[in-house]
């Protein structure tokens, strides 16, 4: 397969304080991949690392055999890495079609191709951000990273506060996206979901990767010891 983004021996800091000490990462183009592990090991650091959002980062990121160490953020989502952070960040005052094109950049997805995958969004396209629900603000976010026509869409609790209804149309997307090609990284608390749309799956404690395979090769020994399912 062709590797998407390779990530060996990543270290990271806020201030002075170390939170990752060795993250390895590999995902293959048109994979699906889980970032898993219990709340504190790393998972959102190791995320803000690869996007540039730390104070400092050692060791190797590489999108598609180039390195995006030393870039900026705002580089990095040039380069093709769209993320749907942890919290709904939507542009409060601006309407949810909006929201769509502020960061959009030419591609297959469109504000057509958004409003198919989220219909609700079409039916609230002149609504300001801020009078939509939890679910439909996180519906928003994802379409906006979509919209910027990505490489590799990284969500980071997607589905975290929502209703269980709203839950299930989260899901429902990401399969479509799997379905279409997508090259997906994902953190999420609901084991059971993450196992059923992931293709490989890495484990993270103390920020290190300790474990990593398929999500067939997880067994419920590894899962009651580093995610206390």
């Amino acid at each position: 397969m062709n590797c998407l983004l390779d990530v060996g021996e990543l270290q990271a800091w806020y201030g002075l304080t170390q939170v990752l000490f060795n993250v390895d990462l590999r995902i293959e183009q048109g994979q699906v991949v889980s970032l898993m592990g219990r709340n504190g090991m790393g998972k959102s650091s190791t995320i803000n690392a690869i996007c540039a959002m730390v104070d400092r980062r050692e060791g190797r990121i590489d999108m598609q055999g180039k390195s995006i160490m030393a870039l900026p953020s705002h580089r990095i989502a040039q380069a093709g890495i769209g993320l749907v952070p942890e919290g709904r960040r939507v542009f409060a005052n601006l309407s949810v079609r909006e929201n769509l094109v502020a960061a959009a950049t030419r591609g297959e997805w469109d504000l057509a191709r958004v409003y198919r995958l989220f219909p609700r969004l079409e039916e609230r396209h002149s609504q300001s951000a801020a009078t939509l629900s939890g679910g439909e603000q996180q519906m928003l976010v994802i379409g906006r990273a979509l919209m910027t026509n990505p490489r590799l869409l990284i969500l980071d609790e997607a589905t975290e506060g929502l209703a269980p209804i709203i839950r299930q149309e989260i899901w429902a997307a990401i399969r479509a996206l799997k379905a279409n090609g997508m090259s997906i990284l994902l953190v999420d608390k609901t084991v059971r979901e993450l196992l059923s749309v992931a293709d490989h799956c890495f484990i993270l404690e103390k920020g290190a990767t300790i474990w990593s395979g398929r999500p067939e090769q997880l067994s419920t020994e590894i899962a009651d010891s580093h995610l206390g399912v």
